[in-house]
């Protein structure tokens, strides 16, 4: 479905060097803030303590930030929880210096504030629960890059799943610095929302990739420059439309998902933006680099002596 027709490629491998310099730069960029500031990881990977509770009205999130900080749990995450009355609260392991009373205690301060508060949950996660999830989130990453590029090199050729997993991987690392450079939470939902992006920017570059392979066997005259360009115009309005719609979905959680959903969100809302960047600006200057030409989908044709010769 087209709303729109661009009847003029527009050249964008034209500026390859440009955006491959600019990815450049920002992977750099994300790669140093990742080593220098590392990610500000919740309480699923740290551990600590996660407690809901509920009021019998509306809570006050930054009362209840407040009289936490008054008994010195300063770093405790507070947010809605399924609705406005209910709240939970997380606080890391290394505040949770009162062990098993911990609870007691916030419950003590929280009914100073408000006497119809009730405890509804507590759970601890301990610091090898937390290493293990670290663990397993990076072997998730690995073996979903890994199968994009398995199945890319299977289904094109090896240069465009090369090509792919370098601009998928770019996205995830930029996700990563953004996270690292303004200490956000780094959360199971996060780690959800990255692996999410992962899939979300193969599909957008496995689209152009084959409209590339398409247009290798029509244009059998025309510079690899121009059947790239021709190939990322013709997908322009798919493009638009599906991110256009998924991000729309997105920036609701944003902004009206609550506290719960918001780095989620966030995460979102960065990748599919990066997504369409890296799988037009990225991927298909890559393929250049790499050589890619019409001899690798069409092998050439024999000549009349090369035919008579054994």
């Amino acid at each position: 479905m087209e709303f729109f027709k661009i009847k003029k490629d527009i050249p964008f491998m034209s500026y390859g060097k440009v955006t491959t310099s600019i990815s450049l730069i920002t992977f750099l960029l994300a790669v140093f803030f990742l080593a220098t500031r590392g990610l500000n990881f919740g309480v699923d990977f740290t551990g600590g303590t996660v407690m809901e509770v509920h009021y019998s009205q509306s809570a006050d999130l930054e009362k209840v930030r407040g009289k936490l900080s008054e008994i010195g749990l300063h770093d405790s995450v507070v947010q809605n929880f399924g609705s406005s009355k209910d709240v939970l609260i997380q606080v890391p392991l290394k505040q949770n210096t009162v062990g098993a009373k911990l609870s007691d205690n916030v419950l003590e301060a929280l009914r100073v504030q408000d006497a119809s508060v009730e405890l509804r949950r507590v759970e601890f996660v301990g610091p090898q629960v937390g290493k293990d999830l670290v663990e397993n989130g990076a072997m998730a990453l690995l073996l979903v890059s890994l199968g994009i590029v398995g199945y890319l090199w299977i289904r094109f050729e090896w240069k465009f799943g090369l090509a792919a997993i370098i601009a998928n991987l770019h996205d995830v690392v930029i996700i990563l610095g953004f996270f690292a450079f303004f200490q956000w939470e780094f959360s199971l939902s996060v780690l959800a929302a990255v692996l999410a992006v992962l899939g979300y920017s193969v599909n957008e570059s496995v689209v152009v990739f084959d409209r590339i392979r398409e247009n290798f066997k029509k244009m059998r005259k025309t510079e690899v420059a121009e059947i790239i360009d021709n190939a990322i115009t013709r997908t322009m309005s798919r493009t638009i439309i599906t991110h256009g719609c998924t991000q729309m979905m997105v920036t609701s959680m944003l902004f009206l998902g609550g506290a719960t959903l918001h780095y989620f969100a966030l995460a979102l809302t960065i990748g599919i933006l990066f997504s369409i960047y890296s799988s037009v600006l990225v991927a298909s200057p890559l393929l250049m680099i790499f050589g890619v030409s019409r001899e690798d989908f069409i092998k050439p044709e024999k000549t009349e002596a090369e035919e008579v010769l054994p």
